[in-house]
């Protein structure tokens, strides 16, 4: 028995170690594809002109401008309610039958394709609450689909705290907000930080709920405010692939590469975090 178990672990692990070849080297041939059709088109110009039926004209400032801002408010609203959430799941109810019937759903949520958001966005609150196409509408259903994944990433977190640190903070006198205001969610804090931050990359990339809930796709003008109608990098991404001209499809390719950039320098962001943090705590 052990020698087949020990046949068997190599050949797990040789699948594996071939099935991350095979998915590294489709990603770099993609990169490289990708590289080599929009790489000529980045320029200052490119980054800072809003759309237009020429080509050689058009730009992504109001697509990159309406991501940054959406991305933002959506982290203002999932970001509290998660670890608020998270918290309460962990920390005050694992016994109670609701906590473990919440448990259940959350978990099922995270697997939820994300069209099902964008028609709970459109019904809630685009049509419900009287949102309209704007930001707040946009940010408030990226909010509902990164939120289950914070929950989910924050639990892990506060469950790696060790339980020592808990039961000497309750021997000096602590209450149990004090132990986790305290002593639990600094220690938790990179691992918080970390899932935030990779759930965030997630939604920055998502264009069928928007789309859903009717963020617009030829926007002449960059978003200022929660009620302004707006657009994203992967709507306009989609916008150009989809018109017959070449040009416009080298325009898209050079909107993947700064949309790339983008979820590279939340990636970094996310790594740098979660460092600093466990520097400050060792």
């Amino acid at each position: 028995m052990t020698a087949w178990r020990r046949a068997l672990d190599v050949v797990f692990r040789v699948l594996a170690l071939v099935v991350l070849f095979l998915a590294l080297a489709s990603l770099a041939v993609l990169i490289y594809d990708v590289w080599r059709d929009g790489a000529g088109r980045l320029s200052w110009q490119f980054l800072t002109s809003f759309p237009s039926r020429r080509p050689e004209e058009a730009g992504i400032w109001h697509a990159l401008t309406g991501s940054v801002f959406v991305i933002l408010v959506t982290a203002a609203l999932a970001a509290p309610i998660g670890v608020a959430a998270a918290i309460y799941l962990e920390e005050y109810g694992t016994r109670s039958v609701a906590a473990r019937l919440i448990e259940i759903n959350i978990t099922n949520l995270a697997a939820v394709p994300s069209i099902i958001y964008g028609l709970l966005g459109l019904g809630l609150f685009v049509r419900a609450l009287a949102m309209g196409r704007s930001v707040l509408a946009g940010a408030s259903t990226l909010a509902l689909l990164v939120l289950p994944v914070i929950i989910l990433s924050t639990r892990e977190a506060l469950r790696a705290v060790p339980s020592s640190i808990r039961e000497g903070s309750y021997a000096l006198g602590a209450t149990k907000w004090q132990t986790i205001w305290y002593q639990v969610l600094p220690v938790a804090l990179p691992g918080i930080l970390t899932g935030m931050i990779l759930a965030l990359s997630r939604a920055i990339g998502e264009t069928a709920p928007l789309i859903t809930i009717g963020a617009l796709t030829f926007v002449a003008f960059a978003p200022d405010g929660l009620w302004s109608p707006f657009t994203v990098l992967p709507i306009q991404i989609f916008n150009w692939v989809s018109r017959p001209q070449v040009e416009f499809r080298t325009n898209a390719a050079a909107g993947i590469l700064v949309l790339l950039v983008l979820l590279l320098t939340m990636n970094a962001a996310a790594i740098w975090l979660r460092d600093r943090y466990q520097k400050k705590l060792a």
